[in-house]
């Protein structure tokens, strides 16, 4: 499942996209501005944002744009508008958003592009995990589960911490399944790293105690036996 940040200045619009995703087993957040949108992105990085365009303090389009050009737009973006021209729609696909979808939001549209958009970040997160496999790249970095998600750029190597056991995930099954599957052994292998430690699991991963409760709970890791591992 996927964390999905939902940015509209509209309570009633936020309060349904939340329950649909909710209800879809998707983690949701939620901003009423672009100035809450900034502060959760700097604080996480969503599987993907469900964004509006037209907002009091700063219109969708333009956050697009800053977040492309800073660097931050490293997950699927869906615009969202009621009363946008096709040009609208042209300039934020050309920016770099996944999708565009017209207000009234059916629940088929709404899932479908949600699907699609998880679907490709997955897509290209495969094959930047295969690509710096052939070059040799080691994965022993820091890399975030949502930067593994989305495909994004691992940061400088930390000390290699040994030989680990190989861990094979089935890719012949659904993407989900497989998605999921990767996120937990991605869990498993800090918690055991940080003899169960939340609070230091928290900081690597880069992820609030929260929300990294309720991914671990989701994934169906066991706490216990990860603190008994590490022993």
């Amino acid at each position: 499942m996927a964390t999905i940040l939902v940015v509209d200045d509209e309570l009633g619009i936020r309060d349904l996209l939340s329950e649909i995703l909710n209800d879809e087993g998707h983690t949701v957040e939620l901003a009423e501005n672009a100035a809450q949108a900034r502060a959760v992105r700097a604080q996480m990085r969503p599987d993907l944002v469900l964004l509006d365009i037209w907002m009091p303090d700063t219109d969708g389009v333009t956050l697009l744009k800053e977040w492309a050009s800073t660097g931050l737009l490293s997950m699927p973006v869906i615009m969202m508008s009621g009363h946008a021209t096709i040009d609208t729609a042209v300039e934020a696909t050309r920016i770099g958003a996944s999708a565009f979808l017209e207000k009234p939001i059916t629940l088929q549209k709404l899932l479908k592009a949600v699907d699609q958009g998880l679907n490709k970040s997955a897509e290209r997160a495969a094959v930047a995990m295969v690509t710096a496999a052939v070059s040799g790249t080691s994965f022993t970095s820091e890399l975030t589960v949502e930067e593994a998600m989305t495909g994004g750029t691992l940061p400088e190597p930390v000390m290699d911490v040994g030989p680990q056991p190989h861990q094979s995930f089935n890719l012949d099954g659904p993407l989900r399944e497989a998605r999921d599957e990767f996120e937990k052994a991605y869990f498993e292998y800090h918690l055991a790293r940080e003899s169960g430690s939340m609070t230091r699991v928290a900081e690597k991963t880069g992820l609030e105690r929260t929300h990294l409760y309720r991914k671990l709970k989701q994934l169906g890791v066991d706490l216990a036996r990860s603190k008994r591992s590490a022993l």
